[in-house]
């Protein structure tokens, strides 16, 4: 963390705050690689409105990612979350299992945020997970116990602000995420970003399999942020019907609208339907009427990104993170053993080919020898 060691799963490096700017850069390099040694597999387990709860967190962590849960998930009373905070750490080992994150909705609506905030800082909450809005002091509460904060953007603008008002990492929300998501490719935003900024990225985005998770740290993130997949989990709070259309659906059912929260978001088409609305014709929210204090008037409208068609039946939590870590594992050795042919070989192979079809596919190989074919 840029400013004391933390007594918690956070004890990473210390970073003070007039530090020179080269080695605040090195430092922040230090703390994603000093995260990534705490997993098993490089991603978080994305907050899930609703839907994430601690049985799902704990199981995440104990599974070898960052697990969450938004902090407004907690209902029913005033220490709702003070509970679901203790329930979480007395479940985890610091030693063992891999460290877990609250998101706070930082938006002028959440009528709970500087309360929520005390229970956080009480106990000393390892991640900070902050959305739709970026707040020096929210960020300098978490630090003053050494906790790491990531924001959560849509774009290379809010990605500077976001840095500039002192968060310690970012999560970048591309195309085809579930929830609140942006418009630009996870490739392009992640690319846009790493031109200024060494530190952490967490890069979400239809990331529906293992290969997906290599494939962002690949294109230069730290970790993958991983949602939608566990919803269809055991472990989280969903109702049947909600699992069930994860398994049967695909990236086409799903559909992008700003009409249930002001904010455009990821939603499952069958929900939308079952609501009564046509999910090819919604109309568009005002901006302005962002509500989240606590109003569940759109709770039966399923949130949902692209990446589930990988998603085949419900399991557990442990399950789907085994599948994610064997992609995952497998991705990484077919690029070192080369399965994927450089360039020139695969050009040299198609000047081989007849456009109109009347002739072989020849690849070649190393030596420019001529292979395969019909």
């Amino acid at each position: 963390c840029r400013h004391r060691t933390a007594r918690n799963h956070c004890a990473l490096t210390q970073v003070p705050s007039d530090a020179p700017d080269a080695r605040v850069a090195m430092a922040m390099k230090t703390v994603a690689a000093q995260l990534r040694a705490k997993l098993r597999l490089p991603a978080f387990g994305a907050p899930l409105f609703i839907v994430s709860n601690p049985d799902l967190t704990v199981a995440q962590c104990k599974s070898g990612v960052v697990g969450s849960f938004p902090a407004l998930n907690a209902r029913g009373s005033d220490d709702a979350l003070d509970k679901w905070i203790t329930n979480v750490k007395s479940r985890l080992d610091p030693e063992k299992d891999a460290p877990f994150a609250v998101n706070q909705i930082v938006h002028r609506s959440n009528q709970r945020l500087m309360h929520d905030m005390e229970v956080i800082v009480k106990h000393e909450v390892p991640i900070v997970i902050t959305s739709l809005g970026a707040r020096p002091e929210i960020n300098e509460a978490v630090h003053s116990y050494g906790g790491l904060v990531f924001h959560d953007v849509i774009n290379n603008k809010f990605a500077r602000k976001a840095v500039e008002k002192g968060a310690d990492g970012l999560v970048l929300v591309a195309w085809g995420a579930g929830g609140h998501a942006g418009t630009l490719s996870p490739f392009a935003l992640v690319q846009e970003v790493r031109e200024w900024w060494d530190g952490p990225i967490a890069l979400s985005g239809a990331i529906g399999s293992g290969h997906g998770v290599a494939a962002a740290v690949a294109a230069g993130a730290d970790f993958a942020y991983v949602g939608s997949p566990f919803i269809a989990t055991h472990e989280a709070n969903a109702s049947e019907a909600y699992k069930n259309a994860i398994v049967e659906g695909s990236a086409e059912d799903i559909v992008y609208s700003n009409l249930f929260t002001g904010v455009h978001g990821n939603y499952l088409k069958a929900s939308v339907r079952a609501a009564g609305l046509d999910p090819d014709a919604l109309p568009e929210s005002d901006p302005s009427a962002m509500d989240f204090s606590g109003s569940k008037a759109w709770k039966d409208i399923w949130g949902c990104g692209q990446g589930i068609d990988g998603v085949k039946d419900v399991v557990s939590t442990a399950a789907l993170v085994d599948r994610y870590h064997a992609e995952f594992e497998d991705a990484c050795a077919r690029v070192a053993a080369g399965a994927v042919q450089p360039t020139t070989t695969l050009w040299r192979g198609m000047k081989n080919v007849d456009m109109a079809g009347d002739s072989d596919f020849m690849a070649s190989d190393e030596n420019g020898h001529r292979v395969g074919g019909t």
